[in-house]
C-alpha cells in the first residue's frame, strides 16, 4: 500500500541531513553493525538477501542509536539536566537508554508495562537502571513517564516519537547504503514507526521502503487506511516489541512524504520466520524483528533489479527458551 497524503500539521518530516548529523554526532558511540548475504527460498525460488545484523548493537537492538544521537545533542547544547533521563518502553528503547545514559554517568529511569519481557527487565537492572512498571500497554507506561519527567525535571525520551531518536535509527540506512550495490530495497518491522521512517529519510530516491506488521499491531497501516494516525487494539504475539498503539507524529509525517509501501503478516507467518532464522542461521531474534523477513520469504517482496534486498533484524532481546530450546 502506497500512502495517502494529507496536509500535515505539527511535526515535520525528518529530512536526511536530520540524519546525517545524526551519524557524525553518534560516530564512534553505535556500533557499525555487520551486513550478512546469504539466500534464503521463496515461493518464487531462491532470492539473495541482505542481512542488517542490528541486534548485535550495543542492548541487543538499534534504539541506542536514538538515545545516543538524543543524549549527546543535549549534552553538547548544555541543555542535559542532572536529574538524567526518563523514557517508557515495552524493553528495547528502555535498555537503549540505559546504555547511553551509563556511557555520560547519568541516571536513567524506565518505564515499562508489566507485561514486559522477563529478559528485557533484567538487562536494564543490569545497566544499573530503575525500573518502574506501570499497567499493561505502552501508553499507560508513558504517561507515568511524563509525570516522572515533569516531577523531577529529568530529560524524556521516547521510544519512537522524537526528532533525535528517529534521526539515530536512520543512520542504519547510511552504513548499508555504503555496502550495498544499487537500489536497495528495505524490509523493516514497524512499531511506533521509528525505525522505518528514520530509513525513510536516509533512503536515496532510487530505495524502496516496506513496512511490516503484524495484523494485530498494524498502526501504519491503520493511519493509512483512515488517512490519520489512529488508535488501535493491539491482539498480536509481537506486541511485547511491536507494541505501540498508534503510529508515532514524526513517523507519520514522514512516510508520507516518502514513498513508503505498507505489508500487513499474520502471527503464523512471524513464527515460521523466527524459526526459519534460527534452524538456517542460527540467529536469534524477537518475534516482532522476525516478521521483518515474512514478505520475503512469501514472495510478496523482491530485490530490485539490479540491486539488494536488505532485512534489516532490529532486535534480539529474547532468550533461547522463548524457542523451545
Amino acid at each position: 500500500m502506497t500512502p495517502r497524503t494529507e496536509n500535515i500539521t505539527g511535526p515535520v518530516a525528518l529530512t536526511s541531513a536530520d540524519v546525517e548529523a545524526a551519524r557524525e554526532r553518534i560516530d564512534g558511540l553505535a556500533r557499525r553493525t555487520p551486513i550478512f548475504r546469504t539466500t534464503v527460498p521463496t515461493s518464487h525460488g531462491d532470492v539473495a538477501v541482505l542481512f542488517k545484523l542490528e541486534y548485535l548493537q550495543h542492548g541487543g537492538s538499534f534504539k541506542v542509536r536514538g538515545s545516543f544521537n538524543a543524549i549527546e545533542r543535549a549534552a553538547a547544547d548544555g541543555t542535559m539536566p542532572s536529574a538524567g533521563v526518563v523514557i517508557a518502553s515495552g524493553g528495547n528503547a528502555a535498555i537503549g537508554a540505559a546504555w547511553a545514559s551509563r556511557r555520560r554517568g547519568l541516571g536513567c529511569t524506565v518505564v515499562v508495562p508489566e507485561t514486559a519481557p522477563d529478559a528485557k527487565v533484567a538487562a536494564l537492572g543490569a545497566l544499573g537502571a530503575t525500573v518502574e512498571k506501570v499497567g499493561d500497554r505502552y501508553v499507560l507506561a508513558a504517561a507515568a513517564a511524563t509525570e516522572i519527567a515533569l516531577s523531577s525535571g529529568a530529560l524524556e525520551l521516547h521510544a519512537y516519537d522524537l526528532p533525535d531518536i528517529v534521526a539515530g535509527a536512520g543512520t542504519i540506512a547510511l552504513e548499508v547504503a555504503e555496502e550495498a550495490s544499487g537500489p536497495i530495497t528495505y524490509c523493516i518491522a514497524v512499531g511506533g514507526g521509528g525505525l522505518v521512517s528514520g530509513i525513510a529519510a536516509a533512503a536515496r530516491p532510487e530505495d524502496r521502503v516496506v513496512a511490516v506488521e503484524p495484523i494485530g499491531a498494524a498502526t501504519l497501516h491503520a493511519a493509512l487506511e483512515a488517512g490519520h494516525p489512529v488508535d488501535i487494539e493491539l491482539d498480536s504475539i509481537a506486541s511485547d516489541s511491536l507494541g505501540a498503539s498508534r503510529v508515532g507524529r514524526i513517523a507519520w509525517a514522514t512516510v508520507t512524504d516518502k514513498a513508503v509501501d505498507s505489508v500487513v503478516v499474520d502471527d503464523d507467518s512471524i513464527v515460521r520466520a523466527r524459526s526459519f532464522l534460527w534452524r538456517e542461521f542460527r540467529i536469534l531474534v524477537e518475534l516482532g524483528t522476525a516478521a521483518a523477513l515474512v514478505p520475503v520469504l512469501d514472495g510478496t517482496v523482491s530485490p530490485p533489479r539490479d540491486g539488494e534486498l536488505c532485512v534489516v533484524l532490529c532486535g534480539a532481546n529474547v532468550s533461547l527458551g522463548d524457542m523451545g530450546v
